[in-house]
């Protein structure tokens, strides 16, 4: 009869997303992770697969918690400008802050991995479509509410949003004046509306 677990699943697998995230996958060796979850390799592995699949774990986990983070920010109340700006400006603010938690992890494993593993970029695209959804979600009501320009193709307008979204977050890991980085922000929010 096996002993039942004495540790929390989303606890161990949060402490292998921080090693992760702050080192990289391939920086991140075994001992890392048994540090950093305070559990041995043995426990780890025999309850969460390999390092690999750690690493997927954590991506999923990432998805219910950063990436359901930005969505909520979208779906929230008030103007969609208003909802744009928040979401820009918050990762801004975050990856200023100087946390050990270096941009985003899914951009992170997009640049890491995403080439190399099927299965990591296929993560990395459920993490992207879902903020790329709720961006068009996003820009359809501005258009229909008359802050964005509504001949635009909201589809186009979402992915550049999106681009602009990843590029800062890319941006503010070598880039630490937050002016700079917000008056990016203001500009994309000014293209949004319609020419007069």
């Amino acid at each position: 009869m096996a002993r039942p677990r004495k540790f929390d699943d989303a606890r161990v697998i949060d402490a292998a997303m921080d090693v992760f995230w702050r080192r990289g996958y391939e920086a991140t060796s075994t001992r890392d992770l048994s540090v950093h979850t305070e559990l041995g390799p043995s426990s780890l592995y025999n309850a969460f697969g390999d390092k690999r699949q750690l690493y997927l774990k954590a991506l999923r986990q990432y998805y219910e918690t950063g990436t359901v983070e930005q969505i909520e920010i979208l779906r929230g109340a008030g103007p969609v400008k208003d909802r744009l700006r928040q979401l820009l400006a918050t990762a801004i603010d975050i990856d200023l802050s100087g946390t050990q938690r270096p941009g985003c992890f899914a951009i992170n494993a997009a640049i890491e991995r995403a080439t190399s593993d099927p299965d990591v970029k296929r993560e990395v695209r459920r993490n992207f479509a879902a903020v790329e959804e709720a961006l068009r979600e996003t820009l359809a009501q501005g258009q229909r509410s008359g802050e964005v320009d509504p001949t635009r193709d909201v589809e186009t307008l979402a992915r550049q949003v999106l681009s602009t979204y990843y590029g800062l977050r890319v941006l503010a890991r070598v880039q630490d004046d937050r002016q700079a980085l917000l008056d990016v922000v203001e500009n994309l929010l000014d293209g949004l509306e319609r020419n007069s």
